[in-house]
């Protein structure tokens, strides 16, 4: 049985915290599939194909070096029906610190009564990349500040270009 691995968020943009979590998790599946959360009540910095974009082009190369399958997409629904609906039996969690880990608790509490069979694995921080947000780097780009050692080089250019 293929060990698929759900990893959701809205990825906006793609952060080296991002990237740690997908590190740790293409060793723990056999096939790794991002999840962007599209929302009609969010707006988000980047379009749903730019982040699609930033999600292939960052994390495909990670997984294919791990040698874990790799897929992106999209989801408007509950993240455990996304899950799901992919045949996945585990869902990826980062956690950086306590608040998330509570955070985390509960929606993997709901999670697990909606869908038993799908595990909620918990993927901690590595120390440098803990106090990194992706709503932190948009408001640091946005007021002209140097994001580089908080995203892939690749997101820093699309956050840069975004701002000027």
């Amino acid at each position: 049985m293929q060990r698929i691995a759900l990893y959701p968020g809205s990825f906006d943009p793609v952060t080296n915290g991002h990237v740690d979590v997908v590190r740790q998790a293409v060793h723990l599946c056999d096939k790794l599939i991002v999840a962007v959360g599209v929302h009609s009540s969010k707006k988000p910095l980047f379009s749903t194909e730019e982040r699609l974009a930033m999600v292939r082009e960052v994390f495909g190369p990670v997984a294919a070096g791990a040698g874990c399958s790799f897929e992106a997409v999209t989801y408007d629904n509950l993240t455990v029906t996304a899950a799901r609906d992919a045949g996945a039996i585990m869902m990826i969690r980062g956690l950086r610190d306590g608040t998330d880990l509570d955070y985390e608790m509960q929606l993997a509490g709901m999670n697990g009564a909606m869908a038993p069979g799908i595990q909620t694995v918990f993927v901690p921080a590595s120390v440098p990349v803990r106090p990194i947000t992706a709503t932190l780097v948009r408001q640091i780009a946005a007021m002209g500040g140097e994001v580089s050692s908080f995203v892939p080089p690749s997101v820093a250019a699309q956050l840069q270009a975004k701002f000027r």
